[in-house]
């Protein structure tokens, strides 16, 4: 355990990240399933961006918003993956006490972007399917970019507190994290003082980004699915409701992996448990959303064609 010499004793300096696993063969299977997983997911999260960029008819507000999406969850895999595959490949786990710290931020910026994003996301389908008449006044290209730049500063506001907040514990040791990277329940743990007024910090903050966004987005759709169905054609309702089933799907995956990460703050110890939670919030949840909310829209696929087809051939 690397210790530092201070004031008041010692302090850790740096952090040993245990990773997924300790069998050299196991290690080397999971580094090409995360290798080829990250370069699918921001390959493909790449080529959305490209495809609503070079055509004009993209530029509407759905597309503006799930190309933000794409880029938020480049960034989210960004900041694990990369790391994780340097650890799996390497004998050395040790994490400096700033790096963990930066990991922290850079990994709550665009986690909390999202929650705001698919507010955002759910607002936008009510306005179209409720409120068509008005929808192009009160979705205008100046109000999209207020949305997605107030969930960035809020986002930002968030991870630089938490950060900072983070940074005035103590750790004394010891300093082993049983995981592939660093976040709060983790370093919660292995604090020397006490972390009651983190933890409410964070209760609070999860009201504000977690739970009134998630009420919003279910008051957005408890009126779109009334809107839907007073609709007399069966082919509308269809139409309308598949508009909308990607965006409660990834809601439903963003939530669902942000709860169980968060809801073991008590827990003595990690477990597999939370390596497993990590991954599928870290990693599958980025991919299923470019397969889930991009890929699977034919509109999206053709444009994807058509953006490959520019491409001159050799």
């Amino acid at each position: 355990m690397d210790l530092g010499a201070s004031g008041n004793g010692s302090v850790v300096t740096e952090f040993v990240l245990l990773g997924l696993t300790e069998t050299p063969v196991l290690q080397s299977i999971l580094f090409v399933i995360f290798l080829l997983i990250y370069v699918a997911t921001v390959g493909g999260n790449f080529s959305i961006l490209a495809a609503i960029l070079v055509e004009p008819k993209r530029h509407t507000p759905m597309y503006f918003f799930l190309g933000n999406l794409a880029l938020l969850d480049v960034g989210c895999i960004t900041v694990t993956v990369p790391a994780m595959l340097r650890h799996l490949m390497s004998n050395n786990r040790n994490l400096p006490y700033r790096s963990c710290l930066s990991q922290l931020f850079f990994f709550h910026l665009p986690a909390g972007v999202d929650c705001f994003l698919l507010t955002v996301m759910a607002y936008d389908r009510y306005l179209a399917i409720c409120q068509p008449l008005t929808y192009t006044t009160r979705m205008g290209w100046g109000i999209q970019r207020a949305m997605v730049g107030m969930s960035y500063f809020f986002s930002f506001s968030n991870a630089l507190t938490q950060t900072v907040a983070l940074s005035t514990l103590k750790f004394c040791g010891p300093n082993v994290i049983n995981h592939f990277y660093c976040d709060l329940p983790q370093l919660f743990q292995l604090s020397c003082w006490s972390i009651q007024l983190n933890e409410k910090l964070l209760f609070v903050v999860a009201g504000f980004m977690g739970v009134a966004p998630l009420i919003l987005i279910t008051v957005s759709y408890a009126h779109v699915v009334a809107a839907v169905l007073r609709i007399r054609s069966a082919e509308g309702r269809k139409k309308a409701f598949s508009t909308c089933s990607s965006h409660l799907t990834v809601v439903g995956i963003f939530y669902g992996t942000g709860v169980f990460s968060y809801m073991r703050l008590g827990s003595v110890e990690s477990s597999d448990k939370d390596k497993r939670i990590g991954i599928l919030n870290t990693v599958i949840s980025p991919m299923l959303n470019l397969l889930i909310y991009s890929l699977r829209k034919p509109d999206v696929q053709g444009a994807l064609r058509r953006l490959v087809g520019r491409w001159p051939s050799k």
